[in-house]
Parts: structure tokens; C-alpha cells; sequence
């Protein structure tokens, strides 16, 4: 698996972070417990099998010409009841051409994850993994004390065989 990310500026990454250790502090699941280097905010685009011939370049210009995309967070919830606790994106016209082009570029690729695909998609930081949505209201009390602005300023891929993520323009701090 290969994906599609989008990286927070250095003051919206802290608040994701902030908000990670607050649910840890108060027992809750949290990103915070994953330890693994690769484990930072993001935004997931798009989930392929692999990248068709020439994509990573064709990807590589398009974040580069998109960031700094600055960006506006939204409420505090649970995916499908019991999944992710989520920090929603607001979709800005710039973002959601930007997750279209992104498509573009894959298109034809196999293993195209359904929950990225251009209508189906719900732009999200995810704050934990596995979560009750009987814990919610706790969470956003906890987490979701402000609503952050901030940019994303880089790409990259994630490649999930190998754990290892690899640039796709921008700056990566």
C-alpha cells in the first residue's frame, strides 16, 4: 500500500500533538501511544497498491504547487460509530482540487482504498484508531479545545509493505 499525505505546519502539528497527549492524559485511545517514527499528523488523499509509472513526479509537482494550503479545523468525531476519533478538515475549494488531481494521477492504479475516492471522501486528522463513540463527548471535551487554523505545507507517501514514508514536495520539517 502507498498513500497520498498531506503535512501540517509546525503550529498545527503541535495542536494535533496537544491533542493526542490530552486523550493519553485522560486514559482515552490516542495516536500519542505510537511510537513508530513514521507516526505524525496528516491527511490521507488517496490509498493505492502502488504508484502507476511516473506518478510519484507527477504528485510531487502537484503538492508543490499547492502548499502551503492553508487549512481550517472542524469538530471532533467518531467515524462509522466505533472507528477513528477524528479532528474533521473543512474542505477549502483549493483542498478538494487538490485531492481531485491527486485521483487523476492514480487513475488506473490498483488497490484504490473507497474511502478516499472523490465524493466518498471525509478529509480528517486522525486523533486515535479505535474508539467508542459512547467516548466522544468526553474526547472533544478533552481534545478539542479550539478549533486550530494553521497550513499544509508538504507531501509524502507512506509505504505500508516497508513502514517507511518518502517526500512528495513541499517542505518537511
Amino acid at each position: 500500500m502507498r498513500t497520498v499525505e498531506l503535512l501540517c505546519s509546525p503550529g498545527l502539528e503541535a495542536a494535533v500533538r496537544g491533542a493526542w497527549a490530552r486523550l493519553a492524559e485522560a486514559g482515552l485511545p490516542s495516536l500519542a501511544r505510537n511510537v513508530h517514527p513514521t507516526n505524525r499528523p496528516h491527511l490521507t488523499l488517496a490509498s493505492v497498491d502502488d504508484f502507476p509509472p511516473g506518478a510519484r513526479e507527477r504528485l510531487t509537482a502537484l503538492v508543490d504547487a499547492a502548499v502551503p494550503l492553508p487549512v481550517r479545523l472542524d469538530r471532533i468525531t467518531v467515524l462509522d460509530g466505533s472507528a477513528p476519533l477524528v479532528w474533521l478538515v473543512h474542505p477549502s475549494p483549493e483542498l478538494t482540487a487538490l485531492h481531485a488531481a491527486v485521483w487523476d494521477v492514480l487513475a488506473g492504479a490498483t488497490g484504490q482504498s473507497p474511502w478516499h475516492a472523490p465524493g466518498r471522501w471525509l478529509p480528517h486528522l486522525s486523533l486515535a484508531l479505535r474508539f467508542r463513540d459512547a467516548d466522544r463527548r468526553l474526547a472533544r471535551a478533552v481534545a478539542g479545545v479550539d478549533r486550530p487554523t494553521g497550513a499544509f505545507v508538504a507531501g509524502r507517501s507512506y509505504d505500508g509493505q516497508s513502514r517507511t514514508v518518502t517526500p512528495l514536495g513541499g517542505v518537511v520539517r
